[in-house]
């Protein structure tokens, strides 16, 4: 999937790990701000962000053909 899109994830923007949770949930700790993870590159970016481990940010309401997101379902 890397390469496709980036992934615009349910976390805030943080400028690093410190008190992230590590239990797998979302890290929704009220901070002043509406930035968002994306996880990922896109068929757009450079080749050394089109791995998982990158990370970048758009603002909630971003719109563009670069970001996108997936669904997932569990019974």
């Amino acid at each position: 999937m890397s390469g496709n899109v980036s992934e615009w994830c349910a976390d805030k923007w943080h400028t690093n790990y410190s008190d992230a949770p590590t239990d797998g949930s979302i890290w929704d700790q009220i901070i002043p701000t509406t930035n968002f993870v994306n996880r990922g590159g896109s068929w757009r970016s450079e080749a050394g962000s089109c791995r998982s481990a990158w990370r970048g940010w758009n603002d909630w309401d971003f719109t563009g053909r670069t970001v996108g997101f997936r669904l997932v379902y569990t019974q």
